[in-house]
């Protein structure tokens, strides 16, 4: 089974994150609420003193572990996002690095956060690789990643307005099932759903934590108002609001090594 999606464009995702970093915090509704139940299965099986936060974003993680008396090392591909982290002091060490190739030594962290980051790498069992070698025996590693069906009502919507592609490609729950295969590991899947009085807002929640569309090939163009109306007809109501659903996947994996 291939568990790569369509060739990620890493420079437009720094670039889009980077972008966002000043008001990410307010947009991204969405992460709070994962990484907060990632935390939650974190209590569980706390060990070790040294966090990695892979894609921290600006670092409303990294800083809930520092509050538990961790010392934590905050990395990014943005470096929008890692000096807003930086300018807030939310972490111990601060490295701009791409999830897929961390520049780590081996058995070097306790612990490996990733929360809502690795669907922008191209190979997810590249990325889980890399965390379970950074991981030192005894340490775990706990992620949480958008699925196949996230987004599904508005790509429906779009898709009856052309035929270009406007939604992110995301791996099945399979696939994600199955880059965790080679571990001992624990899988769960949860669906979010978010309602809008107004389509506008909603767009601007996907542009608001950098999240459009980054795959190479992507289509290119202004939301006109012409677009806007058009899209607003036919896209599903569910009580008088516009709905959005993400599908997401929860990892934690056990260094057993």
């Amino acid at each position: 089974m291939d568990l790569a999606v369509k060739y990620v464009d890493k420079q437009a995702i720094a670039g889009a994150f980077g972008r966002a970093a000043s008001y990410y915090d307010t947009a991204a509704k969405l992460q709070q609420q994962t990484g907060e139940y990632l935390m939650e299965l974190a209590r569980a099986e706390d060990t070790g003193m040294r966090v990695l936060d892979a894609g921290c974003g600006t670092g409303f993680f990294s800083e809930r572990w520092k509050q538990w008396g961790k010392q934590v090392i905050a990395l990014d591909l943005a470096a929008g996002m890692l000096n807003h982290a930086q300018s807030q002091q939310v972490a111990d060490y601060y490295l701009q690095g791409d999830i897929e190739h961390l520049g780590l030594a081996d058995s070097s962290v306790d612990i490996c956060f990733s929360n809502l980051a690795v669907q922008w790498c191209n190979d997810l069992p590249c990325a889980l690789q890399e965390f379970h070698r950074v991981t030192r025996p005894g340490g775990f590693i706990l992620f949480s990643t958008l699925a196949q069906g996230s987004l599904c009502e508005l790509e429906a919507a779009w898709e009856r307005i052309d035929s270009y592609r406007h939604i992110n490609q995301f791996l099945s729950l399979q696939a994600i099932a199955d880059a965790c295969q080679p571990y001992r590991h624990q899988f769960i899947h949860k669906q979010y759903s978010q309602y809008f009085p107004q389509l506008l807002p909603l767009l601007n929640s996907l542009k608001g934590i950098g999240a459009t569309h980054l795959h190479r090939g992507r289509q290119q163009g202004l939301m006109t108002r012409k677009r806007l109306n058009a899209l607003s007809e036919v896209y599903p109501r569910n009580n008088g609001n516009y709905p959005l659903s993400y599908q997401i996947a929860f990892g934690v994996i056990y260094c057993d090594k």
